[in-house]
């Protein structure tokens, strides 16, 4: 068959090397967990692009401050939080397909006034088969609307670590990010667009320092280490470039890059394959951390798959560390394949 084109004068074909690129068309159907994010609180069409960009199973964490009507906080809004996320689990995976798992915890950025009442029900909640890990917690810098004390903060967290060490779970840490170095002010009574949280509320930071973001990753690791609770069972959630050469270098924590909303952590797809580029693909992980309560884009682990490949990761490594990765720590056994 000819290779001539009947084109009326030459296009690109006419200049290209006879080298063809064959694409690997198996990334369209990779499967793909979600190891953090909050898609019980999104809407049915948001739901439904999980299941159709690939995604075959998540874990829908239940701590979000964000949720609870009241600040400071009670035992019971968080109690609630938990609740509502069991209540929905079973109709989310009969409309949706995909496979779901919860993670349950209690998050530090906002203080919580008796938290030692949800500890002792935690117990519980960690009995069930539903629930796989523990979190997102982890020491936050600064608080919205009310601080909370830095040692009170790191004896919740511990205390979770304990629990998860106690019935073999992983813990699902959150890390501060620094950030975008160079986003516009805006006008305060607005916040941050794209934020439904009002940010006008964030209290003093009770961590100060020159990396406070990193120190209080340092601390949640101590705690873990205090805990008994090994590191490799612990999934720091929003590494980015502050913290991954802690994170890989210095720990054993896996490492999951939350890359759908860029314009606030400042992460992407680049971020993930310099991390695998340099560490290998054994302990990185990729999320969404989609919720209702700021912009984020449900298809945006699907997009890094394709951009992972386009900045020279290899197929199978792209597949360990958006499948194999989150499947083997969290604990999910064979109902992905």
């Amino acid at each position: 068959m000819s290779s001539e084109y009947p084109t009326r004068r030459p296009t690109d074909e006419a200049y290209l090397d006879a080298e063809s690129f064959d694409p690997p068309t198996s990334l369209l159907n990779l499967p793909w967990i979600d190891p953090h994010n909050h898609a019980h609180t999104l809407s049915f069409e948001d739901r439904e692009r999980y299941a159709l960009s690939g995604c075959r199973e998540m874990v829908m964490v239940a701590s979000g401050y964000h949720w609870t009507p009241y600040k400071p906080v009670e035992a019971d809004d968080v109690r609630y939080l938990w609740d509502d996320v069991l209540n929905r689990k079973r109709a989310i995976e009969r409309n949706h397909f995909f496979r779901t798992n919860l993670a349950l915890g209690i998050h530090t950025g906002v203080r919580i006034t008796d938290p030692d009442e949800l500890l002792d029900a935690m117990d519980e909640y960690c009995r069930l088969d539903d629930v796989v890990a523990i979190g997102e917690t982890g020491v936050t810098p600064a608080q919205h609307a009310e601080a909370w004390d830095l040692d009170e903060q790191r004896a919740v967290v511990q205390a979770q670590m304990e629990l998860a060490d106690t019935h073999g779970l992983p813990v699902i840490l959150h890390t501060p990010n620094v950030g975008v170095d160079d986003a516009p002010d805006y006008r305060p009574e607005f916040g941050l667009p794209g934020f439904e949280s009002n940010v006008s509320l964030g209290q003093e930071p009770v961590l100060t320092g020159k990396n406070p973001a990193l120190d209080a990753v340092k601390i949640d690791i101590e705690a873990a280490a205090d805990a008994g609770l090994p590191e490799d069972r612990i999934v720091a959630s929003h590494a980015d470039p502050n913290n991954i050469d802690y994170l890989l270098g210095e720990t054993d924590c896996y490492a999951s890059f939350t890359v759908s909303y860029p314009w606030l952590n400042g992460v992407d797809a680049a971020d993930v394959a310099k991390a695998i580029q340099e560490y290998g693909p054994d302990r990185v992980m990729m999320d969404t951390d989609c919720a209702n309560i700021l912009r984020t884009d449900v298809f945006s682990v699907k997009r890094a798959i394709f951009d992972l490949y386009r900045l020279g990761i290899d197929e199978d490594d792209i597949r360990q560390v958006v499948f194999e990765n989150p499947k083997r720590v969290l604990g999910l056994g064979d109902a992905t394949e």
